[in-house]
């Protein structure tokens, strides 16, 4: 991470005591819990993890005014969701603590299969894979607790320019969107000496990550729809002594009478948690009805894990469920028919939209990359960026996934469930193939957005990129930073900041010749694109960094005799940034990324656009009026040129 653009401050308990995190401009630190702005720019329902995610991203511009709202009187203390994909990893890299999250998480390497003996009365391992498909992510899927994760998003906000921090003890009274102007919210306080109290706030945009009782949802007047699978689960999070050979693997047991469990291994080396098949549920019946309690958990537990020896000693979570999977029909408050007449100004994200059983680790994974969709948008639109139309995007690329994770839910519940279930497969090897064979969802990496204002239709230049699928997320692969020789994962260089990013991938000319096609590029894309795009004064990577891959080897090329888009002089005293070329070549040490071979690029190279949140917008040629037309023509459909420029934006030269 870049920092100190703008000066040296030494770290202080004022300016901030981490180097790598945003310092703190600010002579006071704010006060987000004693009363609320009477206006703001965005109001967030709930401090779960999309809420969080969302509040987190926002936090990041001091010109948007941000507040997020939640019910609890602090910080979450036990979650109920502990699974993270290998996609969503690489989101915490691009917000800063995927490092915290690695060392102190438990790393899903292995998964076994259990079923019947043959003779039905005992258990045997039928089968034993790698978790994560080789090559599939730079990162692995991991275990954390929920509240944990919370904290480290409250540490990312928290040091954010703004500060920002959930206001707690409030829950959403009533919302009330006019034909016109800022959505009307009525907050009510839960805190002591406050209780009851109502707070007014009008919010140009509001998001409801308010769970799958969603007030902002009813709001809207959507509903939740889908069914119940008449199945009930239990869930416990226990210090067990047990002789069973995998208790520390992520581990499905399917027993031949008594139910299946699934085994996930908690972060610290000690702690696992259990998910427990109950009996069957009646028709119309629900769980809550039932008088389940931890003792019937672990009965249930040590009938499944006979002939091994299953002893719980404590117990830090325990809790049931019914498997069902609902969907919300519309994720933003504008219906179709009403889409010529006005923009989106409240959304829903994470449960408040979709709801499914805990098998496969994909809820709070997919309500984070729900607020992920949805953040740079309205940061865009929030800062003239963007056309307000570009908010419909999310309602079209987030139900589509929606709608893919409840079909693939609905599967493996059935599979998940026991032996003697009328939709359970008699061949263990049935589930087996199945769960392998959907691993790339289950790793958060199989999401390709439909062709659509932000995902071009246009693949006639995609066999120059075959491994960055249009509508895939950027698939990173390890370089060699020009300037310094220092190895780097391309993708960890597009931080969650709100900005595009074009990476040119060169040809064989030496790029430093004008006539070359990367230099082309370069001078079409400072003098023409991003002059139109970027606010004038400000630095010329501020909405769109351009990056450059050479397939020449660094000692052959003088860095100073480069495009100076590639060098680019930034921040108040016009600092070069050395930082926006790399080479393809092996590292000291660190091995060979090799990422041209890898990712299917042609030597004839390309132009990579990727969105803010880190997917490929569009694959086009390198150099070429083919090339300047597809940029212009894409950018063109939803960016705002800026008032004032004229192609000398910030220190460009």
């Amino acid at each position: 991470m870049q920092f100190g653009l703008n000066g040296f401050k030494p770290p202080s308990s004022t300016t901030g005591l981490d180097p790598l995190q945003l310092l703190y401009d600010g002579e006071q630190e704010p006060d987000f819990q004693s009363t609320l702005p009477s206006n703001v720019d965005v109001l967030i329902v709930g401090a779960g993890p999309a809420g969080q995610l969302l509040a987190t991203q926002l936090s990041r511009f001091p010109k948007i005014t941000t507040r997020i709202i939640e019910a609890k009187p602090g910080r979450l203390q036990i979650g109920q969701a502990d699974g993270l994909q290998c996609r969503t990893i690489e989101i915490f890299e691009a917000f800063g603590f995927s490092e915290r999250v690695l060392k102190e998480a438990y790393w899903v390497n292995e998964t076994t299969f259990w079923s019947p003996s043959e003779d039905g009365k005992g258990l045997r391992r039928t089968g034993r894979i790698r978790d994560t498909e080789e090559g599939l992510s730079e990162f692995p899927h991991v275990i954390l607790n929920q509240a944990r994760l919370h904290d480290l998003w409250l540490d990312a906000m928290k040091a954010s320019a703004t500060r920002l921090e959930p206001s707690y003890s409030r829950t959403m009274a009533s919302l009330h969107i006019p034909p016109s102007g800022p959505v009307e919210v009525e907050i009510e306080r839960l805190d002591g000496g406050h209780k009851g109290q109502k707070e007014k706030v009008r919010a140009r945009y509001v998001v409801g990550c308010d769970g799958a009782r969603s007030g902002v949802r009813r709001a809207m007047g959507y509903e939740m729809k889908g069914d119940f699978a008449n199945q009930a689960w239990g869930v416990m999070d226990a210090l067990v002594v047990t002789d069973f050979p995998d208790v520390r693997l992520k581990t499905a047991i399917h027993s031949a009478e008594e139910g299946s469990v699934l085994i996930i291994p908690r972060e610290g080396g000690y702690l696992a948690r259990f998910y427990i098949e109950l009996d069957k549920l009646k028709q119309d019946e629900r769980i809550a009805k039932k008088s389940v309690t931890a003792d019937v958990l672990i009965d249930r537990a040590q009938k499944i894990f006979k002939p091994f020896k299953f002893e719980v000693r404590h117990i830090a979570y325990w809790s049931v469920y019914e498997v069902g999977q609902r969907l919300t029909d519309h994720f933003d408050d504008v219906p179709p028919a009403e889409r010529d007449q006005r923009t989106p100004r409240v959304f829903i994200a994470g449960d408040a939209c979709h709801t499914h059983s805990a098998k496969a680790g994909q809820g709070m994974n997919v309500s984070m990359n729900d607020a992920y969709n949805l953040g740079w948008k309205l940061a865009a639109v929030l800062h003239g960026l963007a056309d307000p139309k570009l908010l419909f995007t999310y309602t079209d690329e987030r139900q589509g996934i929606a709608k893919l994770l409840i079909e693939f839910d609905h599967k493996i519940a059935k599979l998940f469930a026991s032996k003697g279930s009328k939709d359970a497969p008699e061949d263990p090897a049935v589930f087996q193939e199945y769960f392998q064979r959907q691993g790339r969802f289950m790793a958060g990496v199989e999401t390709k957005y439909e062709p659509g204002l932000l995902t071009s239709s246009d693949t006639t230049h995609q066999h120059l990129a075959r491994g960055f699928g249009i509508g895939t997320r950027f698939h990173s692969c390890q370089v060699l930073r020009l300037a310094d020789a220092k190895p780097v994962q391309l993708g960890h260089v597009m931080d969650a900041d709100g900005r595009w990013r074009i990476v040119l991938f060169g040809d064989g000319a030496d790029p430093t010749l004008p006539s070359s096609a990367l230099h082309e590029t370069c001078t079409f894309l400072k003098e023409k694109l991003l002059a139109e795009y970027t606010p004038a004064g400000a630095d010329i990577d501020s909405v769109i960094d351009v990056r450059a891959v050479l397939q020449q080897r660094r000692t052959t090329v003088n860095i100073s005799s480069l495009p100076p888009l590639l060098l680019p002089s930034k921040g108040i005293y016009g600092i070069q940034d050395y930082e926006k070329v790399f080479t393809d070549e092996a590292s000291y040490g660190f091995g060979h990324g090799e990422i041209f071979k890898s990712r299917g690029l042609s030597a004839e190279g390309c132009v990579v656009v990727v969105r803010p949140d880190q997917f490929v917008s569009a694959v086009l040629p390198l150099g070429g009026e083919k090339a300047q037309e597809g940029l212009k023509r894409f950018l063109g459909g939803f960016m705002l040129v800026q008032k004032g420029t004229n192609g000398a934006n910030g220190h460009a030269g």
